[in-house]
This record gives C-alpha cells, structure tokens and sequence, in this order.
C-alpha cells in the first residue's frame, strides 16, 4: 500500500475485550489510537498461539524496540481490516504528535520563555534561529497527485502541408463560376451521427463548492384566547336511592333487551379468537423476513486450531455431535495435488491422520482423537447412534469406528477441563492416555476390502435412513432392526456403491490360522471389535456407473443427495439403538445377518430411488438406482456449472428442492421438473467453494467463497444479490455446517484451509423464521415453477411459428 510500517490487522471481539479496545467504546473515530504494552502482547501469544490475532506480526512484536505499541482503529478500513499496527517508533510519533502540533508547542514555549524573562526584567538580544529540515513523512498523497495528473494516452497525428516553392508570392486572381454547370465542382458534407466516435461518459471529475442560500421567513404563532380549566380527581356517583331508581327503570330494561343479541356473539367471538394478540409484534415478525432488522450478522464464538495435527494441513469436513452440547468433529488432508500426493506417498504414510474431537469448554486441547489409516476427506455420524461413525478415505477405502467407550468423557468435558482425571471402568490404556496430555487415540473398527473399493478419493459419504433399506438389485425393503446400517458412497471413479455394515458369513478358516488369529486379538484387548468381522473383507452391496449417453465414457460423481434423507438427528434413546446392533453381533463376529429376501411391503411403495448428483465437469444429473444392470443413463442432465460441483443438498424444509454449487455459481432445483433449475445465480466475481441451507429459515442459506467470505442469501428479501457478506477468514472457506443448540442459540461452523475451525453464533433474525415465512417461500417457489413452463410453452408457440 505504499506504508511498509503498516500492517491491518483483524481484532475480534475477544481480542478486543483482552485489550480493552472495544469499537465505538473505548476507541472510536475521533479518538482511534490505543497504546499496548509489548509485554502483554507476548503473553497473549503465549496463551493462545496460532489462534491470538497478533500471531501474523509475532515477529514484528518481538522485535519492536519500544515498550509500547501503538493500534490505531481503521474506521474507513484504508488498509483492508478495522485495526492496524505502526511497527516504528518513528511513525507512532508522527501519528501522535503530527509535525504541526509540534510546531505549536515550539511556538508557545518560547513565547513563554520571553514572558518570563520580561517579567524577571532581563533583556537579552533576540538571536535568530533558522528552521530544523524535518525528514519527509509519505502518507499517500503522491498517489493521488499522480492519478489526478492529465496524461496523453492516445498518440498524436501528424499532418505535412506542402506547396510548390515557384507559387510562392504569385499573384491571385479570384473569378466567378457556377457550380452547378460544371460537374464535381463542389461536395456537400452534411452532418450526421457516427457511432465509432459516441463515447459514453462514465465518470468526471468536477470541482463543487457549497454556498447556503441566504433568505429570510418570519412566522407567527396563533394566539389562543385563555379559558378556566377545572381537573377533577375522585369520581362523582350516584347515591343509593339515584341506583335503585335507575337499575329498576324502563329504558335501562330496554337497552339491556337490544344490546343482548350483540353481547352473545362477542363473547362466543372472545372464545374462537385471542383478542390478546400483540398485533404491532406481529407485524414486525413479518418485516423481519424481508430484511427490515439491521441484526444480520455472524458473530464469532469460539476457534479451534491444533499446530501438531493441523499444521499446513486442509480442513476437509467437519460435523456436530447430534446429542452432547458443544462437541464437534473435524478431518483435515494434506494440502496437495494428486501427482504431489503421488511422489510423496511413502512419507504420507509414516504422518499419523486423524479425526479431532473438540469441545467449548477447552478450546485449546482436543477431547478426543480417531486413528485413520489415511486422509480422511469426508465423515458422517450414524443418526440412529451417534457413537458409530463412517469416513470415506482418500485411497478410496471406508473406515468404521465405534466411540461407546467415550461417550461418557465428551459428555463431562466441561468439568474435566480443569483437571485430568480417570475413570476405573475404562480399559487400561484409555486411563493413561486421560492422565496425560494427549487425548485418547480411537483405532478404527473396520476398514473395507481394498480390492472392492473405490479407487480415488471418497468425495461425499450418507447414512440410509433407518425405515428402509435396500437388496442388491435396488430394491427397498423394510428395516426391521429400525436402527441405520446401510451407507452410499461417491468418488471420482465414476461409481456409487451402496454398503451394509452387517456383511456377510466368511468361509471357515483352519484351526491354526483361527489360534493365531485369537492369540493377536488377546494382545490387544482393549480395541473395540463391534466390526472386526468387516476388517479388510468388507464388500459394497451395490455398485451403479452412470454412463453418458453419446459416449461409453462414465460420469465422475462428487456430490450425491438422496430424497430420503436426515437433516435433524433423533433425540430418541440412543443405548436402545445400540443395543440392537450389539445383538446382531454378540453370537459370533463370523455371524450371518441375511438381507430380507421377502415382498415388498406396501408401506414403502411412495419410497423414492431417485437421487441427484453432482459431477466432476460441472453437470447436474438426475437419476434412479433401481437397475438390472450394473451401468445406467441418466434420466436428466443439466450442464449449468464450470468446474466441480461442490454442494448437492436438499432443502430440509422442502424435499423436493435442491440446492447446488459450482466454481462461479449456485442453482436450486426442484425434483421433477426436467425443463432445467428454477433459479440460477449470475457469474460470481470470486469462486465459491461450500454451500449450506439454513435449518431454521427456509428461504436462508449460506455459500463459501474463496477469499475468505461467506455470502448470506435470504429468497425473500433478494434474488439476485446476496443480503449480507461477511468476512470470516484469509483463507479459502473449506467447510459450513449449521447446529441448533436449543431453541435461542444456533451456531455455524466454518472451516477454512489454514487449518482453523471457527464457530459462529448465528443471529436472531437470521435463526428465527417470521410466522408465515414458509408459505411465502413455498409459493415463491412455486411461481418459479410456473414460470419455468409457461417459457417452456412459449418457446414451442414461436418454433411452430417460425415453421409456418
């Protein structure tokens, strides 16, 4: 910027509190500096590492000479963000004391000094001292006498006048001719419009000096005439003989016979209706949905980093506890290429991956951490038992683990924060670790066979729901156990398998490979074996390739988004859930758990097949897994991104809409209309990355940029531009995820790729849906909808036109 003693810097609200620098109270516009000790700026460091705000200047800090450092509050954001610090004792001086306040001072120093020497009555001879050069001080404004300067852009043409050197001073003799009678004599040029030379103006810079209108008004008051005013305070009554007199009269009788009629329907009235309504209130809940409340905002809540886990490392997904409050979990990759990741695969495999577990209470350790076998890209929690948890590797394989054993410490991470203590009913191992530092380390239970997996990278990864499941020929049938074990994975291989996490009988094995089997399952004891009889056997049960139709070329699928599908976990017993699935197991690891061979039963017949997905070049396709065959063409196929898809969801309002996005743009869906998406973005500036619904809102959603920002679009407010941005990061924003705390506080967890998971705390306006909000977006919708065919119609009337 020209300042290379400045740097911007982002203070959040924590910060600020630290530092006692809150915007608009203890700094503001006119009083913008704030002196900070060196000192407590390193302890700061100290305390919060990466996650402290000065950790982009640490070493500037370390170095400063001075014992206090100057921020100054940048309300106009000149240099990007609201603070920033001067690295200089020299600039901190300059801005302090500017040279013209310090001239003053000199001034009025030594007019003091002549006064007190007149006063003691000496008389000393003025001696002259010329002014002290001060060095040069650039704030910028060379820069905008350089950009205000005229500067020639076009090039100049040159004309050369010549005439022969024997005409010069000849005499001139002018005569008279018609014009008309001699051809070519003379040529009319008359004006008219070129549009080569029609410049529009765009901007000017115009010089406007401001000079109030000076007039005069008179205006006189009116003139009341005063008038005695009597205040009564007590009540006049009636006395007890006027009371007899009028409750037995004839025309209190008479009002009382009309008025009766009229009184009984306001009654009956009171009761269907609530006459206590607050109407203003009411009226400002629908506003609201349209914008009207300046409380748009994301306000940050916690961050978690790790500089040993997570250090130049990728956040790749991050998901909510469905049960216990404040518990989240995140997988980050390596951030490199495919042929990178290739070339450096024997050292990637001695790195140690993970899964952590973080909680509010201690943002600076993990509770908890899940052994990989490699890069885990994408993860889901089982919505029947949240102690099951799927992930979708990087070589392609599916992992399985099973944290039971821990549910009880994430559970009482809020008090064991302060003091590490250990529980004798777990495993022996489990108590050193908590007596430690390190977190627990979770081994996975099952890692699928590698020779029936996907052979790229897992992109996306769904649990089915728990009142179906499915057979080898797509089939859906009714789940019996009522608890999830069935999964659908996508990968850039041009596959989607479908996996069942009961598996199949194995053949007997002999003797001795059984006892030496056994001896190695007793040297680790205390390793959960829920799905030991899945490990490196484990086989999908469904395996579909969308092929195109021109071409014998499969499409790559990224994304994939069911029509069955959970967006709120159940809150019924989760021990119920889990129970069932350890009675499936507990005969013998080997056990045969057959897929129902019978009818289909009539209450799953409106269970829809049908899922989109989103490719690796961009299209949307819309298709069905019930198949005879292993390949299938695709019902529909819209090309409307450039680039990968990043976001295939479902509203979880409405399911049958769909919201996508690509590099440049997002669009929504709406499931059987083939004629293309109801509402599709123009071309964004910057790319974007993620995309999330709201859960509250459904007209909400939120999308990722890769500048850090996140775009917050409401439907009925703007359609055409996001309502509110906001900046969350420097980095390219990896991952959102929403979470409905309880019914006043909702967060938003958003992931970047340096590695920090920050937690935003969504706010009222934006959590909290107006009385009639959804059948406002609903019909909205629907008018999309309509217009969608009435275009469609329109555009068969004018082909049969123009073939006429």
């Amino acid at each position: 910027i020209g300042h290379p003693e400045i740097f911007p810097l982002v203070f959040t609200t924590q910060t600020q509190e630290i530092f006692k620098c809150r915007v608009d109270e203890d700094v503001t516009k006119e009083n913008c500096f704030k002196l900070i000790k060196k000192e407590d700026i390193i302890e700061d460091l100290k305390a919060r590492a990466a996650v402290s705000d000065f950790h982009p200047v640490k070493k500037i800090v370390q170095e400063y000479p001075g014992e206090e450092l100057l921020i100054v509050f940048d309300v106009e954001q000149q240099y990007g963000q609201n603070f920033y610090l001067v690295a200089t004792e020299e600039a901190k001086e300059n801005l302090l004391k500017p040279p013209e306040v310090a001239e003053e001072e000199e001034e009025e120093e030594e007019k003091e000094k002549e006064a007190d020497e007149n006063k003691e009555g000496t008389l000393e001879e003025f001696v002259y001292k010329p002014p002290v050069r001060k060095p040069w001080v650039s704030l910028g404004s060379e820069k905008e006498v350089e950009e205000e300067s005229v500067k020639d852009t076009a090039s100049k043409t040159k004309y050369l006048i010549s005439r022969v050197r024997r005409k010069f001073g000849a005499p001139v003799t002018f005569t008279d001719k018609n014009a008309s009678s001699v051809k070519d004599t003379y040529i009319e040029c008359t004006s008219y419009q070129d549009k080569t030379f029609s410049i529009k103006l765009l901007e000017k810079d115009v010089g406007a000096q401001i000079v109030p209108k000076v007039r005069e008004n008179s205006t006189q008051t009116k003139w009341t005439y005063p008038k005695n005013a009597a205040i009564q305070y007590f009540p006049r009554e009636f006395s007890d003989e006027e009371k007899k007199e009028s409750l037995s009269s004839k025309k209190l009788k008479e009002f009382i016979t009309s008025v009766l009629l009229r009184m009984e329907i306001a009654l009956q009235q009171n009761e269907i209706m609530n006459v206590f309504v607050d109407d203003w209130r009411a009226l400002a809940e629908d506003e609201s949905s349209y914008g009207s409340k300046s409380d748009i905002y994301l306000k940050e809540y916690q961050s978690f980093t790790d500089l040993h886990y997570l250090k130049d490392r990728t956040i790749s997904c991050v998901c909510w506890h469905p049960n216990i409050y404040g518990i989240i979990a995140e997988s980050a990759t390596e951030r490199l290429s495919y042929d990178e990741r290739v070339d450096l695969s024997g050292k990637l495999l001695l790195q140690k991956s993970v899964i952590l577990f973080w909680s509010f209470s201690d943002p600076l350790h993990p509770q908890l951490m899940l052994e990989c076998p490699e890069d885990i890209y994408c993860f889901q929690f089982s919505p029947s038992d949240p102690n099951i948890i799927a992930g979708g590797c990087f070589n392609g394989q599916v992992v399985l683990w099973d944290i039971s054993q821990y549910e009880e410490k994430l559970r009482n991470a809020k008090s064991s924060a302060g003091v590490k203590k250990t529980d004798v009913n777990l495993p022996s191992f489990i108590q050193a670790q908590q007596c430690g530092t390190e977190p627990p380390l979770v081994r996975y239970c099952a890692v699928s066979s590698i020779e029936y997996s996907h052979r790229t990278i897992i992109t996306d990864i769904h649990w089915l729901p728990d009142f179906f499941e499915v057979n080898r020929m797509g089939a859906t049938f009714e789940n019996r156990a009522e608890i999830c074990v069935q999964l659908v994975t996508c990968s850039p291989d041009c596959s989607i398998l479908f996996w069942d996490i009961r598996g199949t009988k194995l053949p007997v094995q002999p003797l001795s490979d059984k006892n030496k089997e056994e001896k190695i399952i007793d040297v680790l004891p205390d390793f959960p074996d829920t799905f030991k009889h899945l490990d490196l056997t484990w086989k999908p049960l469904i395996k579909i390739n969308l092929c195109k139709s021109d071409t014998s070329v499969d499409y790559s699928p990224i994304r994939i988004s069911l029509t069955e599908e959970y967006y709120h976990y159940k809150t019924s017993d989760k021990m119920q859930s889990q129970n069932k699935l350890v009675e499936l197991n507990k005969e013998s690891p080997y056990a045969e758990i057959s897929v129902p061979s019978g009818k289909i039963l009539k209450g799953l017949e409106n269970v829809s097949t049908n899922f989109f997905v989103g490719t690796e070049d961009g299209e949307i396709i819309y298709s069905d897994w019930k198949m005879e065959r292993d390949s299938k063409k695709p019902s529909q196929k819209h090309a409307v991104h450039d680039g990968i898809v990043h976001t295939v969801q479902r509203s979880p309002f409405f399911k049958d809409i769909v919201l996508s996005v690509g590099p440049w743009n997002f669009a929504i869906w709406k499931e059987g209309l083939a004629t293309g998406p109801i509402l599709q973005s123009c071309c964004s500036a910057v790319r974007y990355t993620v995309g999330q619904w709201s859960l509250t809102r459904p007209g909400v959603f939120f999308i990722g940029r890769e500048d850090g920002n996140i775009d917050i679009w409401d439907l009925l407010e703007k359609t055409h531009e996001p309502s509110q941005f906001q900046s969350i990061s420097i980095s390219m924003i990896t991952c959102i995820r929403p979470w409905i705390a309880s019914a006043k506080q909702q967060f938003l967890a958003v992931s970047d790729d340096s590695g920090v998971l920050h937690v935003l705390e969504i706010s009222w306006t934006l959590s909290h849906p107006s009385s009639n909000e959804h059948a406002n977006v609903l019909h909205y919708f629907e008018r999309e909808v309509e217009y969608q065919k009435y275009y469609e119609q329109r555009q068969e009337f004018r082909a049969k036109e123009r073939i006429e």
